[in-house]
């Protein structure tokens, strides 16, 4: 599966922005979760990740 950035560099455009990266980066491994990006002035200025480990088969509720 190709993406834009990567389809956009291997036609001669410029390359990828560094936080595109790090973006890559905070995604790769991420099973569940969220990877949030903070854009101020037009400019990313921050990239988190919240990653949540689900445990099959136990109860919410005790009994």
């Amino acid at each position: 599966m190709s993406t834009t950035a990567e389809t956009n560099s291997s036609a001669g455009e410029a390359p990828s922005p560094a936080w595109l990266e790090i973006v890559r980066q905070k995604v790769a491994g991420l099973r569940y979760g969220v990877v949030q990006i903070v854009i101020h002035d037009a400019r990313v200025t921050q990239i988190e990740r919240t990653e949540k480990t689900r445990i099959a088969g136990q109860n919410d509720a005790a009994e």
